[in-house]
C-alpha cells in the first residue's frame, strides 16, 4: 500500500472490526465486574480485575486511534479506578463495582450512539462520568481525574507510592500504521504516569527516495519519572500493540518504601430513583449493539468457510463431468449421467447443510447478557437470586437469536418479580433465602429447546382463573384443565399484579412472548407447580431458511406440512367422522376427538368433498386433522417470504418453488388450529 506524502489513511473502514471487537470488550468487563460483585466475602482472582482492566485499555486506545474522544475520557476514568483497584487501593466490590457497571453502560450507550449515528444518552454518560470522578477524588484527592483537570505538581517517588522510575525502550515495527495505530498515541498515555522525556531515534530512517510514507522507521529511548503506578501499568499501555512492536522496560531505581494510606471513603451513593431508573433501563441498553450490528454482519470460523470452498471445488468437478457428458451423450453413457447426477445431488445436499451452519451462532451470545439483568433486577426487587446457565454452546439460526431477544427479557424479569420470593418469605416456606434461575439450551430433535426454570412459588391457578372470568376470557361454565388455565397468562393485557411497578404490572409482556416466539416458527408451553417453580418452555427451529415438509394435494393445489408438525396420516374411517349442525366435524381418534379442518374449504380452493384422509398435526399441545386429497413426497424446501413479496395470509407460513417449478404455500399450522378453535368457540356460544 502506497501513498502520496501528506495523504491520511482512512480508518472508516476499520470500524467495523473495532466495533466488535469494542462490543466483545465490554461484555469481558461486565462478566469480570459481575463475578467481583459475587465474590463478598472470599476470596478475589486479581486475573479478574486484570482482565477487566486489559479490556478498558483496549478500548480506551482504539478509541483514541480513531479520535472517539469523548468514549477515550470516560475508558480512561474507568480505567484509572481499575487500576487502584489492582494496587488494593480500592475494593473490586460494592459500591464501586456498581459504579463500575453503570460506567460500561455509558461506554456502551456513547459507542451504539456513534455506531447508529445518533445523539447519546448525556444524562447517563454525564452520571457515569461524574460517579468515577468521586471515586477518584475520595481515594486520590490531589489526582486530575479527581473533577479538577489542573496541573498537579510533580509527585516524589515516595509520594507516588514507592514506584521506581523506568527506562523504556519502544521500537514499533516496520507495518505498525497498517493497523491503523499510532506510536505518538501510545507514548501520550505513557505521559499521563509520570514526569516522561524521550529521545527519538532515526536510524533506520532510508533516503527520501525510499521512504515509504505508510510504514515506521523510528524508534524511542524513554525516561519516566516520579511513576504515578506499577510497572505492570507501563506495560499495559502496551497491550494493544505488544505484537507490532520491540518492548524493553527496566526500572531504573528501586523503589521507596511505601507509605501508610488511610482506607478510603465509601463513595457517594445514588438517590433510590436514580438507581432506579438507570436499572430499569439496563437491559434495554446492553441488547441494542447486538440488534445494531447483528444484522448487517456475522462471525464466522475459517473452518467452516474452508468447508464451504472445499464443496465449491466438488461441485465444479462434478459440473465439469456431466458437461463432458453432455458434449456428446449416447445412450451407453446413461450410467455415467445417473452416477453424476446422484453426485450432484450429494454435494448439493452437503453444501446446503455447510451454509446452514456458517448462519448458526452459539446461543451463549444471548445467555451472556441476563447475569447483568439478573443482578440488577433482584437489586431493584431486594431479592437474593442465583442464575444459572448450562446448554450455552448451542447453535440457533442468527434471525432466531435475534428474535429471541425482547421474549427471554420478558420471561426472566417475570421469574425474578412474581415466580421467586423474597428470603424472608422463602424461609418461611423451608426454602432456601437464595432462590435459583436456570437458563438451559438443548438440541431435541430438529429443534432447540430452551427452558427458563425458577424454584420460586409457581403459577397461582385459582388466581388465574379468578382474573380471566373478572375480564370475560372464559365463562363459570368452563371446565378448563391445569394446562389451558396457564396459557391464559399468555392473553393479551392479562395480568394477576396487584400493584404497578416499574417491572411488570401493565399487562405488557406475555403476549408479546408468544407472537414473537411464533413468528420465528416455535411455541411456548408453561407448567408449573404451586410453591416449587415453574418452567417455561421454547421450542425452536434450527433454522428459519429451509425445513423437512410433508408436499400434499388438495384439488389441483399443493401445500407443504412441517414435518415437526405432523403427528400420523390416517385413512379415514367414516364411522369416526361426527357432523353436528353448525359446528367444526369431530373425528375420532385413539379415544381423542379432534376437529376436522377441510383445507379445500378454508382456503376456497377446488378440492374433493370425499373425506379420506386426514393429516394429524400439533402446536402448542392443541391438535386437530387436516382433511386432504392426497399425500405426496417428504423434501427439505427452501423458505420464501409470502409476506414480504406479496401480503400477509391466514394460515400461511411462506412459500416455496417446487423442482418443476411451480409454487407451493406452507401451511402455519398454530395458525389454522387458533382459527379453528375460534370458530368452534363462536359456534359454541351460538
Amino acid at each position: 500500500m502506497s501513498t502520496t506524502s501528506g495523504e491520511k489513511i482512512d480508518l472508516s473502514r476499520f470500524h467495523e472490526t473495532f466495533f466488535q471487537e469494542s462490543f466483545d470488550g465490554l461484555s469481558v468487563m461486565e462478566h469480570g465486574l459481575l463475578t467481583l460483585a459475587d465474590a463478598v466475602g472470599g476470596s478475589v482472582e486479581p486475573e479478574i480485575i486484570n482482565n477487566v482492566f486489559r479490556a478498558a485499555h483496549s478500548i480506551k486506545g482504539s478509541c483514541g486511534t480513531f479520535g472517539f474522544t469523548e468514549i477515550t475520557e470516560l475508558t480512561h476514568l474507568l480505567e484509572a479506578i481499575l487500576d487502584l483497584m489492582r494496587d488494593g487501593v480500592c475494593q473490586p466490590h460494592g459500591a464501586a463495582n456498581e459504579v463500575l457497571l453503570r460506567a460500561v453502560d455509558g461506554v456502551r450507550e456513547l459507542m451504539t450512539a456513534r455506531l447508529e449515528g445518533r445523539t447519546p444518552d448525556q444524562e447517563l454518560v454525564s452520571r457515569a462520568k461524574a460517579e468515577l470522578s468521586e471515586i477518584l477524588a475520595a481515594v486520590q484527592p490531589g489526582s486530575q481525574h479527581a473533577g479538577s483537570h489542573a496541573p498537579t505538581a510533580p509527585a516524589s517517588a515516595a509520594q507516588s507510592g514507592g514506584h521506581p522510575d523506568l527506562s523504556i525502550s519502544f521500537r514499533p515495527h516496520r507495518d505498525i500504521f497498517h493497523s491503523a495505530n499510532d506510536p505518538l498515541q501510545y507514548l501520550n498515555e505513557l505521559s499521563d504516569l509520570g514526569d516522561m522525556t524521550s529521545k527519538v531515534d532515526m536510524g533506520n530512517l532510508p533516503a527520501l527516495a525510499e521512504l515509504e510514507t505508510t510504514d515506521c522507521f523510528l524508534s524511542w529511548d524513554v525516561s519516566l519519572k516520579n511513576v504515578k503506578g506499577p510497572k505492570s501499568a507501563a506495560q499495559d499501555v502496551f497491550l494493544w500493540i505488544e505484537d507490532r512492536c520491540d518492548l524493553e522496560m527496566s526500572e531504573a531505581a528501586p523503589p521507596a518504601p511505601p507509605v501508610a494510606e488511610k482506607p478510603p471513603p465509601p463513595a457517594a451513593q445514588p438517590k433510590p430513583e436514580e438507581t432506579k431508573a438507570a436499572e430499569t433501563k439496563t437491559a434495554e441498553t446492553a441488547k441494542k449493539p447486538a440488534a445494531s450490528k447483528e444484522a448487517t454482519s456475522i462471525r464466522v470460523s475459517t473452518e467452516k468457510v474452508d468447508a464451504v470452498v472445499n464443496l465449491v471445488g466438488e461441485l465444479v468437478i462434478t459440473q465439469s463431468m456431466l458437461t463432458c457428458i453432455g458434449d456428446d451423450f449416447q445412450l451407453s453413457e446413461l450410467t455415467k449421467l445417473r452416477e453424476g447426477l446422484a453426485q450432484l445431488t450429494r454435494n448439493t445436499r452437503e453444501l446446503q447443510e455447510t451454509v446452514l451452519k456458517m448462519r448458526m451462532l452459539p446461543i451463549s451470545s444471548l445467555f451472556e447478557r441476563f447475569p447483568r439483568v439478573v443482578h440488577d433486577v433482584s437489586r431493584q426487587l431486594n431479592k437474593s437470586v442465583a442464575l444459572e446457565i448450562s446448554g450455552e454452546t448451542t447453535e440457533l439460526d442468527r434471525t432466531v437469536l435475534e428474535k429471541l431477544s425482547d421474549p427471554l427479557v420478558h420471561l426472566v424479569r417475570n421469574s425474578l418479580d412474581h415466580g421467586i420470593e423474597r428470603a424472608e418469605v422463602r424461609e418461611k416456606a423451608g426454602k432456601p433465602p437464595q432462590g435459583t434461575l436456570h437458563l438451559h439450551a438443548e438440541h431435541k430433535g430438529g429443534n432447540v429447546l430452551i427452558e427458563i426454570s425458577d424454584d420460586g412459588a409457581g403459577l397461582n391457578t385459582e388466581r388465574i382463573l379468578a382474573r380471566a372470568l373478572e375480564r370475560g376470557l372464559v365463562k363459570p361454565t368452563d371446565v378448563l384443565s391445569e394446562a389451558e388455565i396457564h396459557e391464559l397468562i399468555f392473553e393479551p393485557g392479562f395480568s394477576t399484579a396487584q400493584t404497578l411497578s416499574e417491572i411488570s404490572g401493565r399487562g405488557v409482556g406475555l403476549d408479546v412472548v408468544r407472537r414473537n416466539v411464533q413468528e420465528v416458527g416455535g411455541r411456548v408451553e408453561i407448567s408449573s407447580r404451586l410453591g416449587q417453580g415453574a418452567v417455561t418452555t421454547i421450542l425452536l427451529p434450527l433454522t428459519l431458511a429451509i425445513l423437512d415438509g410433508q408436499l400434499m394435494r388438495v384439488g389441483n393445489q399443493r401445500f407443504v406440512v412441517p414435518l415437526v408438525s405432523i403427528i400420523e396420516s390416517v385413512q379415514v374411517d367414516k364411522s369416526e367422522i361426527h357432523a353436528i349442525v353448525e359446528r367444526p366435524e369431530i373425528y375420532r381418534w385413539r379415544k381423542e376427538y379432534l376437529r376436522v379442518v377441510r383445507l379445500n374449504e378454508f382456503f376456497e380452493v377446488d378440492g374433493s368433498s370425499d373425506m379420506g384422509l386426514l393429516i394429524i398435526v400439533e402446536s402448542r399441545g392443541n391438535r386437530i386433522a387436516l382433511a386432504v386429497d392426497d399425500l405426496l413426497a417428504q423434501q427439505q424446501v427452501v423458505i420464501k417470504s409470502l409476506e414480504a413479496n406479496f401480503q400477509k395470509v391466514l394460515g400461511i407460513a411462506g412459500a416455496t418453488i417446487l423442482g418443476d417449478g411451480a409454487v407451493a404455500m406452507i401451511l402455519d399450522v398454530a395458525e389454522i388450529i387458533e382459527k379453528s378453535r375460534s370458530v368452534g368457540a363462536a359456534a359454541g356460544r351460538d
